[in-house]
Protein backbone atom coordinates (compact mmCIF):
# COMPACT_ATOMS: atom_id res chain seq x y z
CA UNK A 1 0.00 0.00 0.00
CA UNK A 2 1.41 3.38 -1.01
CA UNK A 3 1.80 6.43 1.14
CA UNK A 4 -1.14 8.15 -0.57
CA UNK A 5 -3.45 5.17 -0.04
CA UNK A 6 -2.52 4.95 3.64
CA UNK A 7 -3.15 8.68 4.04
CA UNK A 8 -6.50 8.45 2.29
CA UNK A 9 -7.57 5.51 4.44
CA UNK A 10 -6.49 7.27 7.61
CA UNK A 11 -8.24 10.53 6.61
CA UNK A 12 -11.49 8.75 5.80
CA UNK A 13 -11.50 7.17 9.24
CA UNK A 14 -11.32 3.57 8.10
CA UNK A 15 -13.68 0.77 9.19
CA UNK A 16 -13.84 2.06 12.76
CA UNK A 17 -15.36 5.35 11.60
CA UNK A 18 -17.90 3.52 9.44
CA UNK A 19 -18.92 1.33 12.39
CA UNK A 20 -19.34 4.42 14.57
CA UNK A 21 -21.67 5.99 12.01
CA UNK A 22 -23.71 2.76 11.78
CA UNK A 23 -23.94 2.21 15.53
CA UNK A 24 -27.72 2.40 15.35
CA UNK A 25 -27.76 -0.75 13.20
CA UNK A 26 -25.72 -2.86 15.61
CA UNK A 27 -27.22 -5.57 17.80
CA UNK A 28 -25.19 -5.00 20.92
CA UNK A 29 -26.47 -5.69 24.40
CA UNK A 30 -28.08 -2.31 24.98
CA UNK A 31 -29.79 -2.37 21.55
CA UNK A 32 -30.73 -6.04 21.49
CA UNK A 33 -34.36 -5.35 22.40
CA UNK A 34 -34.79 -2.66 19.73
CA UNK A 35 -36.19 -4.57 16.75
CA UNK A 36 -38.87 -2.44 15.03
CA UNK A 37 -40.66 -4.01 12.06
CA UNK A 38 -39.80 -2.70 8.60
CA UNK A 39 -43.35 -1.65 7.66
CA UNK A 40 -44.52 0.91 5.16
CA UNK A 41 -46.46 3.86 6.53
CA UNK A 42 -49.52 2.85 4.51
CA UNK A 43 -49.60 -0.55 6.25
CA UNK A 44 -49.38 1.17 9.65
CA UNK A 45 -52.14 3.62 8.77
CA UNK A 46 -54.41 0.87 7.42
CA UNK A 47 -54.06 -1.24 10.57
CA UNK A 48 -54.07 1.46 13.24
CA UNK A 49 -55.84 4.34 11.50
CA UNK A 50 -59.37 3.86 12.90
CA UNK A 51 -58.24 3.48 16.51
CA UNK A 52 -55.77 6.37 16.21
CA UNK A 53 -58.50 8.55 14.76
CA UNK A 54 -60.99 7.69 17.51
CA UNK A 55 -58.49 8.40 20.25
CA UNK A 56 -57.42 11.65 18.62
CA UNK A 57 -60.97 12.96 18.43
CA UNK A 58 -61.69 12.05 22.05
CA UNK A 59 -58.45 13.68 23.20
CA UNK A 60 -59.18 17.00 21.50
CA UNK A 61 -62.66 17.05 23.04
CA UNK A 62 -61.70 16.04 26.59
CA UNK A 63 -58.16 17.39 27.05
CA UNK A 64 -57.77 21.12 27.52
CA UNK A 65 -54.19 21.27 26.22
CA UNK A 66 -55.09 19.32 23.07
CA UNK A 67 -58.15 21.51 22.45
CA UNK A 68 -56.10 24.69 22.90
CA UNK A 69 -53.35 23.38 20.61
CA UNK A 70 -55.93 22.54 17.93
CA UNK A 71 -57.35 26.06 17.96
CA UNK A 72 -53.86 27.60 17.93
CA UNK A 73 -52.87 25.40 14.98
CA UNK A 74 -55.94 26.40 12.95
CA UNK A 75 -55.69 30.07 13.88
CA UNK A 76 -52.07 30.31 12.77
CA UNK A 77 -52.48 28.14 9.67
CA UNK A 78 -55.42 29.96 8.06
CA UNK A 79 -56.40 32.75 10.47
CA UNK A 80 -59.24 34.72 8.91
CA UNK A 81 -58.54 33.14 5.54
CA UNK A 82 -55.91 32.56 2.84
CA UNK A 83 -57.26 34.87 0.15
CA UNK A 84 -56.72 35.05 -3.62
CA UNK A 85 -55.23 37.92 -5.59
CA UNK A 86 -55.89 37.46 -9.30
CA UNK A 87 -53.00 38.10 -11.69
CA UNK A 88 -55.18 39.03 -14.68
CA UNK A 89 -53.56 41.85 -16.63
CA UNK A 90 -56.80 43.72 -17.39
CA UNK A 91 -57.49 45.81 -14.28
CA UNK A 92 -61.24 46.07 -14.92
CA UNK A 93 -61.63 42.33 -15.55
CA UNK A 94 -59.50 41.52 -12.52
CA UNK A 95 -61.69 43.70 -10.35
CA UNK A 96 -64.88 42.00 -11.61
CA UNK A 97 -63.41 38.54 -10.99
CA UNK A 98 -62.37 39.49 -7.45
CA UNK A 99 -65.79 40.94 -6.66
CA UNK A 100 -67.59 37.86 -7.97
CA UNK A 101 -65.31 35.60 -5.93
CA UNK A 102 -65.91 37.63 -2.77
CA UNK A 103 -69.67 37.40 -3.25
CA UNK A 104 -69.49 33.64 -3.93
CA UNK A 105 -67.52 32.91 -0.75
CA UNK A 106 -70.70 33.48 1.27
CA UNK A 107 -72.45 30.72 -0.73
CA UNK A 108 -69.54 28.25 -0.84
CA UNK A 109 -70.58 26.02 2.09
CA UNK A 110 -73.00 23.28 1.04
CA UNK A 111 -74.31 23.13 4.62
CA UNK A 112 -74.81 26.90 4.75
CA UNK A 113 -73.06 27.25 8.12
CA UNK A 114 -70.06 29.40 7.20
CA UNK A 115 -68.23 30.95 4.25
CA UNK A 116 -65.25 29.75 2.23
CA UNK A 117 -62.74 31.03 4.77
CA UNK A 118 -64.65 29.36 7.58
CA UNK A 119 -64.34 26.12 5.62
CA UNK A 120 -60.58 26.68 5.51
CA UNK A 121 -60.54 26.84 9.31
CA UNK A 122 -62.57 23.62 9.54
CA UNK A 123 -60.11 21.91 7.18
CA UNK A 124 -57.22 23.09 9.37
CA UNK A 125 -58.86 21.64 12.49
CA UNK A 126 -59.48 18.33 10.71
CA UNK A 127 -55.81 18.22 9.70
CA UNK A 128 -54.85 18.58 13.36
CA UNK A 129 -57.33 16.01 14.65
CA UNK A 130 -57.55 13.49 11.79
CA UNK A 131 -54.57 14.40 9.65
CA UNK A 132 -56.76 14.77 6.58
CA UNK A 133 -60.01 16.18 5.26
CA UNK A 134 -61.96 15.57 2.08
CA UNK A 135 -63.67 18.36 0.14
CA UNK A 136 -66.26 17.34 -2.41
CA UNK A 137 -66.98 19.79 -5.22
CA UNK A 138 -70.76 19.82 -5.66
CA UNK A 139 -72.13 21.30 -8.91
CA UNK A 140 -75.55 22.90 -8.48
CA UNK A 141 -78.48 23.54 -10.80
CA UNK A 142 -79.16 26.95 -12.29
CA UNK A 143 -82.51 27.11 -10.48
CA UNK A 144 -80.71 26.94 -7.11
CA UNK A 145 -80.12 30.67 -7.47
CA UNK A 146 -76.38 30.73 -6.70
CA UNK A 147 -74.06 33.35 -8.17
CA UNK A 148 -71.83 30.50 -9.35
CA UNK A 149 -73.47 27.02 -9.33
CA UNK A 150 -70.80 25.36 -7.22
CA UNK A 151 -70.60 24.50 -3.52
CA UNK A 152 -68.17 22.67 -1.26
CA UNK A 153 -68.99 19.76 1.06
CA UNK A 154 -66.54 18.74 3.80
CA UNK A 155 -66.24 15.03 4.58
CA UNK A 156 -64.46 13.64 7.63
CA UNK A 157 -61.78 10.98 7.44
CA UNK A 158 -64.16 8.32 8.80
CA UNK A 159 -66.26 8.63 5.65
CA UNK A 160 -63.50 6.90 3.66
CA UNK A 161 -63.06 3.37 5.11
CA UNK A 162 -59.50 2.37 5.94
CA UNK A 163 -60.42 -1.30 5.63
CA UNK A 164 -61.61 -1.07 2.01
CA UNK A 165 -58.58 -2.56 0.27
CA UNK A 166 -59.47 -4.76 -2.68
CA UNK A 167 -59.51 -5.03 -6.45
CA UNK A 168 -62.33 -3.20 -8.20
CA UNK A 169 -64.50 -4.74 -10.90
CA UNK A 170 -62.67 -2.69 -13.54
CA UNK A 171 -59.31 -4.09 -12.45
CA UNK A 172 -58.18 -0.99 -10.55
CA UNK A 173 -56.71 -1.31 -7.07
CA UNK A 174 -58.58 0.12 -4.09
CA UNK A 175 -56.29 0.99 -1.16
CA UNK A 176 -57.76 2.36 2.06
CA UNK A 177 -60.85 3.51 0.13
CA UNK A 178 -58.92 5.21 -2.70
CA UNK A 179 -59.07 3.74 -6.19
CA UNK A 180 -55.89 3.84 -8.30
CA UNK A 181 -55.47 3.02 -11.98
CA UNK A 182 -52.71 0.92 -13.52
CA UNK A 183 -50.14 3.72 -13.39
CA UNK A 184 -50.93 4.81 -9.83
CA UNK A 185 -53.19 7.80 -10.49
CA UNK A 186 -56.18 8.42 -8.22
CA UNK A 187 -59.35 7.89 -10.19
CA UNK A 188 -62.06 7.61 -7.50
CA UNK A 189 -62.89 7.64 -3.78
CA UNK A 190 -65.28 5.11 -2.21
CA UNK A 191 -67.08 7.08 0.48
CA UNK A 192 -69.54 5.76 3.01
CA UNK A 193 -73.04 7.12 2.65
CA UNK A 194 -73.31 7.63 6.42
CA UNK A 195 -70.84 8.42 9.15
CA UNK A 196 -70.10 5.17 11.04
CA UNK A 197 -70.16 6.91 14.41
CA UNK A 198 -73.34 8.94 13.97
CA UNK A 199 -76.09 7.12 15.86
CA UNK A 200 -78.66 9.76 14.89
CA UNK A 201 -78.41 8.80 11.21
CA UNK A 202 -80.18 5.45 11.13
CA UNK A 203 -79.21 3.08 8.38
CA UNK A 204 -77.63 -0.27 7.68
CA UNK A 205 -75.16 -1.71 10.17
CA UNK A 206 -72.40 -1.55 7.56
CA UNK A 207 -73.04 1.65 5.58
CA UNK A 208 -72.99 1.31 1.83
CA UNK A 209 -70.19 3.06 -0.04
CA UNK A 210 -70.52 5.19 -3.15
CA UNK A 211 -67.87 5.76 -5.83
CA UNK A 212 -67.05 9.43 -6.40
CA UNK A 213 -64.72 10.43 -9.27
CA UNK A 214 -61.39 11.85 -8.12
CA UNK A 215 -61.97 15.00 -10.16
CA UNK A 216 -64.77 15.96 -7.77
CA UNK A 217 -62.80 15.33 -4.55
CA UNK A 218 -59.93 17.20 -2.92
CA UNK A 219 -57.89 15.20 -0.44
CA UNK A 220 -56.22 17.64 1.96
CA UNK A 221 -53.39 16.13 4.00
CA UNK A 222 -49.71 16.56 4.70
CA UNK A 223 -47.68 13.62 3.33
CA UNK A 224 -44.73 12.98 5.60
CA UNK A 225 -43.40 9.92 3.75
CA UNK A 226 -43.00 9.25 0.03
CA UNK A 227 -45.93 7.21 -1.30
CA UNK A 228 -48.20 7.97 1.67
CA UNK A 229 -51.87 7.80 0.62
CA UNK A 230 -53.74 8.74 3.85
CA UNK A 231 -53.03 11.38 6.46
CA UNK A 232 -51.92 10.98 10.07
CA UNK A 233 -53.30 13.18 12.88
CA UNK A 234 -51.07 16.12 13.64
CA UNK A 235 -51.63 15.43 17.34
CA UNK A 236 -50.49 11.80 17.00
CA UNK A 237 -46.89 12.23 18.33
CA UNK A 238 -48.20 13.81 21.55
CA UNK A 239 -51.27 11.65 22.13
CA UNK A 240 -49.81 9.21 24.67
CA UNK A 241 -48.17 11.93 26.76
CA UNK A 242 -51.33 14.01 26.80
CA UNK A 243 -53.49 11.03 27.76
CA UNK A 244 -51.22 9.93 30.61
CA UNK A 245 -50.69 13.50 31.80
CA UNK A 246 -54.45 13.98 31.93
CA UNK A 247 -54.78 10.88 34.10
CA UNK A 248 -51.94 12.09 36.34
CA UNK A 249 -53.62 15.48 36.76
CA UNK A 250 -56.91 13.81 37.67
CA UNK A 251 -55.18 11.62 40.26
CA UNK A 252 -53.39 14.64 41.71
CA UNK A 253 -56.65 16.57 41.88
CA UNK A 254 -58.32 13.70 43.73
CA UNK A 255 -55.35 13.47 46.10
CA UNK A 256 -55.65 17.17 46.91
CA UNK A 257 -59.37 16.76 47.46
CA UNK A 258 -58.78 13.86 49.83
CA UNK A 259 -56.07 15.77 51.66
CA UNK A 260 -58.42 18.70 52.16
CA UNK A 261 -60.91 16.47 53.95
CA UNK A 262 -59.90 16.37 57.63
CA UNK A 263 -60.80 12.74 58.33
CA UNK A 264 -60.05 10.64 61.41
CA UNK A 265 -60.32 6.92 62.08
CA UNK A 266 -61.22 5.44 65.49
CA UNK A 267 -59.93 2.05 66.55
CA UNK A 268 -61.38 0.10 69.47
CA UNK A 269 -60.39 -3.12 71.18
CA UNK A 270 -64.06 -4.07 71.59
CA UNK A 271 -66.14 -3.13 68.53
CA UNK A 272 -69.45 -3.59 70.41
CA UNK A 273 -68.60 -0.87 72.96
CA UNK A 274 -70.20 2.55 72.48
CA UNK A 275 -68.14 5.03 70.49
CA UNK A 276 -66.86 8.32 71.86
CA UNK A 277 -69.35 11.12 71.79
CA UNK A 278 -72.77 10.65 70.28
CA UNK A 279 -72.08 8.21 67.51
CA UNK A 280 -74.52 7.55 64.69
CA UNK A 281 -74.59 5.22 61.70
CA UNK A 282 -74.65 6.11 58.02
CA UNK A 283 -76.76 4.38 55.35
CA UNK A 284 -74.29 1.52 55.13
CA UNK A 285 -74.35 0.91 58.90
CA UNK A 286 -70.86 2.33 59.53
CA UNK A 287 -70.52 4.24 62.81
CA UNK A 288 -69.68 7.96 62.45
CA UNK A 289 -68.58 10.39 65.17
CA UNK A 290 -68.28 14.13 64.73
CA UNK A 291 -65.95 16.67 66.34
CA UNK A 292 -66.93 20.21 67.28
CA UNK A 293 -64.55 23.21 67.35
CA UNK A 294 -63.10 24.17 70.74
CA UNK A 295 -63.72 20.80 72.39
CA UNK A 296 -61.41 18.32 74.01
CA UNK A 297 -62.77 14.83 73.65
CA UNK A 298 -61.99 12.23 76.32
CA UNK A 299 -61.50 8.81 74.77
CA UNK A 300 -62.94 5.71 76.32
CA UNK A 301 -60.63 2.90 77.43
CA UNK A 302 -59.33 1.01 74.40
CA UNK A 303 -60.09 3.78 71.87
CA UNK A 304 -57.48 5.38 69.66
CA UNK A 305 -57.81 8.10 66.97
CA UNK A 306 -55.67 8.28 63.82
CA UNK A 307 -55.95 11.02 61.18
CA UNK A 308 -55.41 10.63 57.44
CA UNK A 309 -52.25 12.15 55.99
CA UNK A 310 -52.07 11.59 52.20
CA UNK A 311 -48.62 11.83 50.67
CA UNK A 312 -47.71 15.13 49.03
CA UNK A 313 -45.76 15.36 45.76
CA UNK A 314 -44.02 18.47 47.06
CA UNK A 315 -42.20 20.77 44.65
CA UNK A 316 -41.74 18.15 41.91
CA UNK A 317 -45.25 18.61 40.48
CA UNK A 318 -44.58 21.97 38.80
CA UNK A 319 -41.25 20.89 37.31
CA UNK A 320 -42.73 17.62 36.07
CA UNK A 321 -45.66 19.41 34.46
CA UNK A 322 -43.39 21.92 32.74
CA UNK A 323 -41.04 19.30 31.28
CA UNK A 324 -43.90 17.08 30.14
CA UNK A 325 -45.77 19.93 28.45
CA UNK A 326 -42.51 21.09 26.90
CA UNK A 327 -42.16 17.64 25.31
CA UNK A 328 -45.80 17.77 24.20
CA UNK A 329 -45.25 21.17 22.56
CA UNK A 330 -42.17 19.88 20.74
CA UNK A 331 -44.15 16.85 19.52
CA UNK A 332 -46.91 19.10 18.20
CA UNK A 333 -44.50 21.56 16.61
CA UNK A 334 -46.21 24.42 18.48
CA UNK A 335 -44.63 27.00 20.80
CA UNK A 336 -44.99 26.15 24.47
CA UNK A 337 -46.97 29.29 25.26
CA UNK A 338 -49.52 28.56 22.50
CA UNK A 339 -50.23 25.11 23.94
CA UNK A 340 -50.35 26.07 27.62
CA UNK A 341 -50.93 29.83 27.66
CA UNK A 342 -47.97 30.08 30.06
CA UNK A 343 -45.57 32.95 29.28
CA UNK A 344 -43.97 33.26 32.72
CA UNK A 345 -40.58 31.99 31.55
CA UNK A 346 -40.65 33.82 28.21
CA UNK A 347 -39.13 37.15 27.24
CA UNK A 348 -39.03 39.26 24.09
CA UNK A 349 -36.02 37.49 22.57
CA UNK A 350 -37.18 33.96 23.30
CA UNK A 351 -40.70 34.63 22.01
CA UNK A 352 -39.38 36.21 18.83
CA UNK A 353 -36.93 33.37 18.12
CA UNK A 354 -39.62 30.78 18.81
CA UNK A 355 -42.18 32.49 16.60
CA UNK A 356 -39.75 32.85 13.68
CA UNK A 357 -39.15 29.11 13.59
CA UNK A 358 -42.85 28.33 14.10
CA UNK A 359 -43.86 30.63 11.26
CA UNK A 360 -41.45 28.88 8.91
CA UNK A 361 -43.22 25.61 9.61
CA UNK A 362 -46.64 27.14 9.21
CA UNK A 363 -45.52 28.75 5.94
CA UNK A 364 -44.69 25.29 4.58
CA UNK A 365 -48.20 24.06 5.32
CA UNK A 366 -49.84 27.21 3.97
CA UNK A 367 -48.14 27.03 0.58
CA UNK A 368 -47.53 23.30 0.20
CA UNK A 369 -50.84 21.98 1.53
CA UNK A 370 -53.63 24.55 1.94
CA UNK A 371 -52.85 26.66 -1.14
CA UNK A 372 -51.73 23.77 -3.36
CA UNK A 373 -54.24 21.08 -2.43
CA UNK A 374 -57.27 23.20 -1.48
CA UNK A 375 -57.26 26.76 -2.79
CA UNK A 376 -55.84 26.39 -6.31
CA UNK A 377 -58.09 23.51 -7.43
CA UNK A 378 -61.15 25.31 -6.06
CA UNK A 379 -60.21 28.53 -7.87
CA UNK A 380 -59.77 26.59 -11.13
CA UNK A 381 -63.14 24.81 -10.83
CA UNK A 382 -64.89 27.97 -9.65
CA UNK A 383 -63.61 30.03 -12.57
CA UNK A 384 -64.54 27.35 -15.13
CA UNK A 385 -68.01 27.02 -13.61
CA UNK A 386 -68.50 30.79 -13.54
CA UNK A 387 -67.62 31.08 -17.23
CA UNK A 388 -69.85 28.14 -18.24
CA UNK A 389 -72.74 29.54 -16.20
CA UNK A 390 -72.36 32.97 -17.79
CA UNK A 391 -71.62 34.67 -14.49
CA UNK A 392 -68.55 36.34 -16.00
CA UNK A 393 -66.79 36.54 -19.35
CA UNK A 394 -63.01 36.27 -19.17
CA UNK A 395 -62.32 35.31 -22.77
CA UNK A 396 -59.74 32.54 -22.59
CA UNK A 397 -60.19 30.83 -19.22
CA UNK A 398 -56.54 29.82 -19.09
CA UNK A 399 -55.46 33.46 -19.13
CA UNK A 400 -57.56 34.16 -16.01
CA UNK A 401 -56.29 31.18 -14.00
CA UNK A 402 -53.04 32.69 -12.62
CA UNK A 403 -53.60 33.74 -9.02
CA UNK A 404 -51.55 34.12 -5.88
CA UNK A 405 -52.87 33.18 -2.47
CA UNK A 406 -52.11 35.60 0.32
CA UNK A 407 -51.86 34.06 3.80
CA UNK A 408 -53.08 36.01 6.84
CA UNK A 409 -50.72 38.59 8.22
CA UNK A 410 -48.47 37.84 11.15
CA UNK A 411 -48.85 40.13 14.12
CA UNK A 412 -45.65 42.04 14.81
CA UNK A 413 -43.80 41.30 18.04
CA UNK A 414 -42.44 44.87 17.99
CA UNK A 415 -44.55 46.90 15.49
CA UNK A 416 -42.33 49.99 15.45
CA UNK A 417 -39.08 48.15 14.74
CA UNK A 418 -40.65 45.77 12.24
CA UNK A 419 -42.28 48.56 10.22
CA UNK A 420 -39.08 50.59 10.24
CA UNK A 421 -37.16 47.55 8.98
CA UNK A 422 -39.64 47.07 6.13
CA UNK A 423 -39.46 50.75 5.15
CA UNK A 424 -35.67 50.61 5.10
CA UNK A 425 -35.76 47.41 3.02
CA UNK A 426 -38.03 49.07 0.45
CA UNK A 427 -35.85 52.19 0.30
CA UNK A 428 -32.75 50.05 -0.24
CA UNK A 429 -34.43 48.06 -3.00
CA UNK A 430 -34.22 44.80 -1.05
CA UNK A 431 -37.95 44.15 -1.38
CA UNK A 432 -40.95 45.56 -3.16
CA UNK A 433 -43.90 47.42 -1.76
CA UNK A 434 -46.16 44.65 -3.08
CA UNK A 435 -44.33 42.06 -0.99
CA UNK A 436 -44.52 44.22 2.11
CA UNK A 437 -48.26 44.84 1.71
CA UNK A 438 -49.00 41.17 0.96
CA UNK A 439 -47.12 40.19 4.12
CA UNK A 440 -49.81 42.06 6.04
CA UNK A 441 -52.47 39.80 4.50
CA UNK A 442 -53.95 42.38 2.12
CA UNK A 443 -54.03 42.83 -1.65
CA UNK A 444 -51.87 45.78 -2.70
CA UNK A 445 -54.38 46.92 -5.32
CA UNK A 446 -57.15 46.97 -2.74
CA UNK A 447 -54.93 49.02 -0.42
CA UNK A 448 -54.09 51.44 -3.26
CA UNK A 449 -57.76 51.91 -4.10
CA UNK A 450 -58.58 52.63 -0.48
CA UNK A 451 -55.69 55.11 -0.20
CA UNK A 452 -56.80 56.87 -3.38
CA UNK A 453 -60.39 57.05 -2.12
CA UNK A 454 -59.24 58.41 1.25
CA UNK A 455 -57.06 61.05 -0.44
CA UNK A 456 -59.88 62.13 -2.76
CA UNK A 457 -62.36 62.37 0.09
CA UNK A 458 -59.93 64.40 2.23
CA UNK A 459 -59.21 66.73 -0.72
CA UNK A 460 -62.91 67.25 -1.45
CA UNK A 461 -63.57 68.07 2.20
CA UNK A 462 -60.62 70.43 2.48
CA UNK A 463 -58.79 68.27 4.96
CA UNK A 464 -55.01 68.10 5.20
CA UNK A 465 -52.93 65.54 7.07
CA UNK A 466 -49.20 65.90 7.47
CA UNK A 467 -46.81 63.54 9.24
CA UNK A 468 -43.73 65.02 10.84
CA UNK A 469 -40.31 63.42 10.27
CA UNK A 470 -40.20 62.43 13.91
CA UNK A 471 -43.46 60.49 13.60
CA UNK A 472 -42.23 58.82 10.42
CA UNK A 473 -38.90 57.70 11.80
CA UNK A 474 -40.13 56.88 15.27
CA UNK A 475 -37.65 56.79 18.14
CA UNK A 476 -34.63 56.87 15.81
CA UNK A 477 -35.02 60.59 15.00
CA UNK A 478 -35.63 63.57 17.27
CA UNK A 479 -38.64 65.63 16.11
CA UNK A 480 -37.73 69.00 14.57
CA UNK A 481 -38.18 72.06 16.77
CA UNK A 482 -40.44 74.95 15.74
CA UNK A 483 -38.51 78.03 14.43
CA UNK A 484 -39.53 80.22 17.36
CA UNK A 485 -37.68 77.96 19.83
CA UNK A 486 -34.35 78.37 18.06
CA UNK A 487 -31.79 81.11 18.73
CA UNK A 488 -29.78 83.06 16.18
CA UNK A 489 -26.99 80.47 16.18
CA UNK A 490 -29.38 77.62 15.49
CA UNK A 491 -29.45 76.36 19.09
CA UNK A 492 -32.71 75.81 20.89
CA UNK A 493 -33.64 78.00 23.83
CA UNK A 494 -33.03 75.03 26.16
CA UNK A 495 -29.47 74.61 24.84
CA UNK A 496 -28.77 78.31 25.39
Amino acid sequence: MGLFDRFRRRSAGGPAAVRARLEGAMAKRRLRGWNPPLENINALVASGGPRLLARSRELVVTNGYAANACEAFAANLVGDGIKPSSLIGDADLRDRVQRLWLAWTDEADADGLTDFYGLQAMVAREMFVAGECFVRLRPRRAEDGLLVPLQLQLLQSEMLPFEKTETAANGNRIRCGIEFDAIGRRVAYHFRRRHPGDSTDHGAVIPETVRVPAGDVLHIYRPIDAGQIRGLPHVAPAMVRLFLLDQYDDAELDRKKTAAMFAGFITKTAPEDPMMGEGEADLDGAAIASLEPGTMQVLLPGEDVKFSSPADVGSSYEAFQYRTLLAVSASLGLPYHLVTGDVRQANYSSLRAELVEFRRRIGQLQHGVIAHQLCRPIWRRWLETAVLAGAIDVGETASALPVQWIPPRWDWVDPLKDIQAQVLAMEAGLTSRRKVVEATGYDIEEVDRENAADAARARDMGLSYRTSPGETQGARTTPTQPPETRGGDGKTSEQE
